[in-house]
């Protein structure tokens, strides 16, 4: 399923949300249409062959070494 984040350009609330077809967002703060999609970064697991080695993932190669969040929009500097 399509969940893609978007931020409001009325009250700048970062978001996620399912969008459907051509079905429009609302900001759940405000409740404003006008928003604009952000660009997501990928992520995914991967598996390791070796169950000691901890498993990777996409995230982790990202300009932010330290950041643990599942999100760049509540990174700081993102």
């Amino acid at each position: 399923m399509p969940i893609y984040e978007y931020i409001c350009d009325d009250c700048e609330n970062g978001f996620e949300a399912l969008v459907l077809g051509s079905d429009a967002p609302e900001c759940p703060e405000c409740k404003s249409k006008n928003v604009k999609k952000l660009m997501s970064a990928c992520s995914f697991k991967s598996n390791s062959s070796n169950p000691s080695e901890p498993a990777k993932t996409s995230a982790s190669s990202s300009a932010c070494s330290g950041c643990t969040a599942t999100s760049c929009a509540s990174c700081s500097s993102g």
